[in-house]
C-alpha cells in the first residue's frame, strides 16, 4: 500500500528528479557540442545568450547556460560540475533549498543559477556565514563569472571590492563604492552586510545615497546556519542613549552579593531569573524601597534582572569573550566571535559591568529587521546546506521554501557509531584522550568537536598533559581556521574544533596541497588505509543537524571514516533534558563512573531531548516573525513614504494626500452638535488649528459654516491646506529648493517619530507578556496596542510635514516662521464670481463612474480642469 501511496503522490525528493531528468539528459548532451568551441566562440556564446532576453525558467535556456557553466568551469579550474550538482543548480533555479552533504561543492553548485539568473536580468545575490568565505568563493567562482562576460563584486566588513582584470588577464579586487558594487551582475557577501545596507538604504536623504538595487535572487549558503541560527537575533542599527554607567556598575555590585538559588532562581529553558522571596526582601533594604514590583521601580527591576542574567546565565568564554578591554559576543553554534555585534536592552551593559571593562552607552534603536523579514522580501529565495532536512517544516511555514536532499555523488561509507554515555564529566573525557591516545598512534587524522570556546581550551589542556601535538580552532583564532581545518586531514594531525569553526572549508584526505598529485596521492591514499578522518564529539549539541554537520566532515565524496560521540550526564543538554532517567538507570545497573552506556535506546533518548529543544528554539523563532511581522508592515508604509519624498517626483500628490488625510482626522476627532454655536465651532476650529499649525483656517468670509455636514467641513480644511501650501509655494522662485526643503523636512520628522515609535513598541513588546497572566493572547494584545501606536505615529507624521510644508521658507527668507496666514488664504469663489458651479471632492464625480470625486482615479485631474 505505502509503495502504492508513493507512486500516486511521489514525495518532493523524487518528484524533483523525475521532473528534472530530462534537463540533466539534455544539459549532458549539449555540452559535448560546446566542447569543440574554442575559448573565443565560448565567450561569444555567453554574450549571445545574454542578449536573448529569455526568463530563468525557459528549459532551452536553462540547458544551454548550465552546460555553458558546466564548459567553462572545466576549462578554468579543472573542475567539472557532477551530474548531481547539476541537479543542485536546478533545485536552487526553483527557488528551493538544495541539502548537499559537505564536501558535494557546494560552492561550484552555485554558479549555475547565478549565470542564469544573471543574464536574464536579475541581481544575483550569494550570501555566505562570514567574509572569508565571500572574498575567496568571489575571488575563486569569479573567474567563470568573468570569462562569461558577468560584472561580481563582494561585500566586507567596512570595504567592498569589484573584480576587474590586471594586464596579464588575472583577476584582481579593486576596492570600491557600495553603489557599484550592487550594479553588479553577482555580489557575494554576508546575511549582516546584506541586511544592514537595506537599513541604512532606508535611513538616506538623497536617492543618490542609495546602494542596494533591486532584491532579484539570493543563494544562502549554509542556509540552515544564517536562516535558522542567526534568525533568532535581528538586525539592529542604533544610536546612544544618555543613560549612565554608574546605573549598571551598582546593580552589578547589588548582583554580586545575590546567593543562587537561595535568593534568586534561574529558568534554564528560557534563561530567565526569578528572585525569591528571600531575594526581594534583601533587595528591597538594600535599595530601601517599600515594594520592588511597584511602577515607579521598573527601572531598578530591569537592572537587577540584567544584573543577575549577567551574572548567572551569561558565561565568558563561552557567550562572549573579553578581548582588548571590550566585551565581544560569540556565536553560539559557530564559535565564532560577532564583533560590532551587541546585546540589547542594556544586557550587554551589565555584562560590562561584571566583567569590569569600558561601559558603553546603551543603544536606542534607529532602524530594525529580522533577517525573515528581510530575505523574504526577495522575488526569489534559495539555499545551500548539508543539514537542512531536520529544519525542513520551518523553511517551508516562515519561507515558502522547500528541502530537497540531492544525492551524494559517490556512495556514503562512513561509520556512524552509536554514543558513549558516562555518568560524570570528567570520566567522559578520561576516555576522550584514551580514545585520542590510540587513534593517534596509527597516525590517523582525528577532529575533536566540541560546545564552547572553554570546552575546546579544556580539552587541548588535557591533550598537552599528555604531550599529544594538536591545533585548536575555536573563535580567539578563526583568522587561521580555513588553513587549520584544511590541513586537519592529514597523517597524524589531530585538530580541536568548537562546533563548526571552519564551515565551508573541505577537509581533504592527505592535506590541501594538491599540486605535487603523485606525492599528495601517496598521503591520500595511506589515510584511506587508515580507515580515512576519524570524528569525536565531545557533547551532543541543542540542534541534531550541527551534530551531523560534525560528522560530515568525514567520509566525503565516497571516502572511508567513522565518527562517534561521547556524553556525560553532567552534560548541558542532560541536564535539561532527559539525563535522570539514564542516571537512575545507570546507578540502578551499579555501573561504574568509567562505564560507558552503548546502546540505541539512550542514543535515542538523546534524540528525543533535540528534538524537543528544536522544537523550542523554533517556537521562539515563530514568536520572533509573528510580533516583527506586526512591526513589518508598518515598516513597509513608513519606508515607501520615505522614499517617495526623497525621489521628489510625487511630492505634491503626497502633500495632497497628507492634506486629506490631516482633514479627516481632525474632523472625526472633533464632536459637532446643535447646541455648539456657530461662534463657538469657528473659534474651536481656528483655535486648533493655530495650536497644530500655526495658522487660521476659517475667515470672516466662511458664514455658511453653520449649515455644512461633517464631509463639507472636511472638504473646506482640505482646501484651506491646499491653499495655504499653495501660498507658500508660490513665493518661492527656485521650485527645486522649494522640493528640497520640503523633501528634507519631511524626512527628518519621520525619523524623528520612527524612532520614538521603535522605542515604544521594543517596551510594548518587552512587557507585554504580562497579558497572558490576564488570559489574554499576548500577540493580538501586542498586535492592537501596536496598531494604536501606529495611529498616533502617523498622526503626528502628518501634522508635522503638513505644518513644515505651510511654513517652509526659502534659505535667505528672514521673515519669522510663525507667520498668520488668515489674510491670505484664498477663499472658495462665489456664483456672483463664476458662474460655473465650483466641483468639490466629496461631489459626484460627473465622469459617470459612481464615485465621489476624491474616489475617482481621474479625480484630481477633473478638479484642476
Amino acid at each position: 500500500m505505502n509503495n502504492l501511496i508513493k507512486k500516486i503522490f511521489p514525495d518532493n525528493n523524487e518528484k524533483f528528479l523525475n521532473d528534472n531528468s530530462h534537463l540533466l539528459t539534455k544539459i549532458n548532451e549539449e555540452e559535448s557540442k560546446l566542447a569543440s568551441l574554442s575559448d573565443k566562440e565560448l565567450s561569444e556564446y555567453s554574450h549571445k545568450l545574454s542578449s536573448s532576453n529569455n526568463s530563468h525558467t525557459d528549459g532551452k535556456l536553462i540547458i544551454k547556460s548550465f552546460s555553458l557553466v558546466r564548459e567553462t568551469s572545466k576549462r578554468l579550474l579543472s573542475m567539472r560540475h557532477f551530474d548531481v550538482q547539476i541537479l543542485g543548480g536546478l533545485a536552487l533555479n526553483k527557488g528551493n533549498i538544495a541539502e548537499m552533504k559537505t564536501g558535494e561543492g557546494k560552492t561550484l553548485v552555485a554558479t549555475l543559477p547565478s549565470y542564469l539568473n544573471a543574464i536574464s536580468n536579475n541581481k544575483v545575490h550569494i550570501v555566505t556565514v562570514n567574509d572569508y568565505l565571500a572574498k575567496r568563493d568571489a575571488m575563486w567562482m569569479g573567474k567563470i563569472f568573468n570569462f562569461l562576460g558577468l560584472s561580481v563584486g563582494y561585500l566586507q566588513n567596512q570595504s567592498s571590492y569589484k573584480l576587474t582584470t590586471d594586464q596579464n588577464n588575472n583577476l584582481i579586487p579593486l576596492a570600491s563604492e557600495r553603489k557599484e558594487i550592487y550594479e553588479c551582475d553577482i555580489v557575494y557577501g554576508t546575511n549582516s552586510e546584506f541586511g544592514f545596507d537595506y537599513l541604512r538604504d532606508n535611513m538616506i536623504y538623497k536617492e543618490s545615497q542609495k546602494v542596494q538595487q533591486t532584491l532579484d535572487f539570493a543563494i544562502v549558503d549554509e542556509v540552515d546556519n544564517i536562516l535558522i541560527d542567526e534568525a533568532r537575533t535581528p538586525l539592529i542599527i542604533s544610536g546612544s542613549s544618555n543613560q549612565q554607567s554608574n546605573d549598571y556598575l551598582s546593580f552589578a555590585n547589588l548582583a554580586s552579593r545575590l546567593i543562587l538559588n537561595s535568593d534568586f532562581e534561574i529558568e534554564e529553558k528560557s534563561k530567565s531569573v526569578y528572585l525569591t522571596e528571600k531575594g526581594i526582601t534583601k533587595v528591597e533594604s538594600t535599595l530601601k524601597l517599600s515594594n520592588l514590583y511597584d511602577t515607579e521601580n521598573v527601572k531598578s527591576l530591569h537592572f537587577l534582572e540584567n544584573s543577575l542574567k549577567a551574572k548567572a546565565i551569561f558565561e565568558k568564554n563561552k557567550d562572549y569573550v573579553v578581548n582588548d578591554n571590550k566585551v565581544i559576543l560569540v556565536d553560539e553554534f559557530t564559535g565564532r566571535l560577532m564583533p560590532g555585534r551587541r546585546y540589547s536592552d542594556g544586557l550587554h551593559q551589565a555584562i560590562e559591568a561584571k566583567e569590569k571593562v569600558a561601559i558603553q552607552s546603551e543603544s536606542i534603536t534607529h532602524a530594525a529587521i529580522t533577517l525573515q523579514n528581510y530575505f523574504r522580501m526577495y522575488t526569489k529565495l534559495s539555499g545551500m546546506t548539508g543539514t537542512a532536512t531536520t529544519e525542513a517544516e520551518e523553511l517551508l511555514k516562515i519561507y515558502g521554501i522547500d528541502v530537497i536532499s540531492i544525492p551524494t555523488n559517490k556512495l556514503n561509507v562512513r561509520k556512524d557509531f552509536t554514543d558513549f554515555v558516562f555518568k560524570t564529566e570528567k570520566s567522559k573525557y578520561k576516555a576522550v584522550i584514551k580514545d585520542v591516545k590510540n587513534t593517534h598512534a596509527s597516525g590517523r587524522p582525528i577532529l575533536i568537536g566540541t560546545t564552547s570556546i572553554e570546552k575546546s581550551e579544556h580539552i587541548s589542556k588535557l591533550l598537552k598533559n599528555v604531550k599529544i601535538p594538536h591545533q585548536v580552532l575555536n573563535a580567539k583564532n578563526h583568522e587561521k581556521e580555513a588553513l587549520i581545518i584544511a590541513e586537519a586531514g592529514k597523517i597524524n594531525a589531530i585538530t580541536v574544533a568548537t562546533n563548526m569553526a571552519g564551515r565551508g572549508t573541505d577537509i581533504i584526505l592527505g592535506g590541501s596541497d594538491v599540486s605535487e598529485n603523485d606525492i599528495w596521492q601517496n598521503k591520500h591514499d595511506e589515510i584511506i588505509n587508515l580507515q580515512g578522518l576519524y570524528v569525536i564529539g565531545t557533547e551532543r549539541h541543542e540542534a541534531r543537524r550541527i551534530d551531523n554537520q560534525l560528522r560530515g566532515r568525514s567520509g566525503r565524496q565516497g571516502d572511508p571514516g567513522s565518527t562517534r560521540f561521547y556524553v556525560s550526564l553532567e552534560d548541558e543538554l542532560m541536564t535539561r533534558f532527559g539525563g535522570e532517567r539514564i542516571k537512575n538507570f545507570m546507578e540502578w545497573a551499579g555501573l561504574e563512573d568509567d562505564i560507558p552506556i552503548e546502546n540505541k535506546m539512550i542514543t535515542k533518548t538523546i534524540e528525543n531531548a533535540q528534538v524537543k529543544i528544536e522544537s523550542y528554539n523554533f517556537d521562539i523563532r515563530k514568536h520572533l516573525v509573528q510580533f516583527d511581522d506586526v512591526t513589518n508592515t508598518q515598516r513597509d508604509i513608513i519606508y515607501k513614504l520615505r522614499t517617495d519624498l526623497i525621489k521628489k517626483d510625487n511630492i505634491e500628490k503626497i502633500i495632497k494626500s497628507l492634506s486629506e488625510q490631516t482633514a479627516q482626522k481632525f474632523i472625526s476627532d472633533i464632536h459637532i452638535d446643535d447646541d455648539k454655536s456657530i461662534t463657538s465651532l469657528f473659534d474651536f476650529i481656528n483655535q486648533e488649528f493655530t495650536s497644530k499649525f500655526g495658522i487660521t483656517v476659517l475667515s470672516s468670509n466662511d458664514t455658511e459654516l453653520e449649515k455644512m455636514k461633517s464631509d463639507e467641513l472636511e472638504e473646506l480644511i482640505f482646501d484651506k491646506l491646499i491653499n495655504a501650501y499653495d501660498e507658500n509655494k508660490n513665493s518661492f522662485s527656485n521650485e527645486a529648493e522649494y522640493l528640497n526643503i520640503i523633501s528634507s523636512f519631511s524626512i527628518r520628522i519621520i525619523d524623528y517619530y520612527w524612532i520614538n515609535h521603535l522605542t515604544s513598541i521594543e517596551n510594548l513588546r518587552q512587557g507585554i507578556g504580562l497579558q497572558s497572566y490576564g488570559q489574554k493572547d499576548p500577540l493580538m494584545a501586542f498586535k492592537k496596542e501596536s496598531l494604536t501606536l501606529f495611529e498616533d505615529l502617523i498622526e503626528n507624521i502628518q501634522f508635522g510635514i503638513i505644518k513644515n510644508v505651510i511654513h517652509a521658507k526659502t534659505t535667505d527668507n528672514k521673515q519669522n516662521q510663525s507667520i498668520n496666514l488668515k489674510s491670505n488664504l484664498i477663499s472658495t469663489k462665489t456664483p456672483s464670481q463664476n458662474n460655473t458651479k465650483k466641483l468639490k471632492r466629496n461631489d459626484p464625480c460627473p465622469c459617470g463612474c459612481g464615485l465621489k470625486i476624491k474616489k475617482c482615479p481621474n479625480g484630481q485631474l477633473i478638479l484642476n480642469s
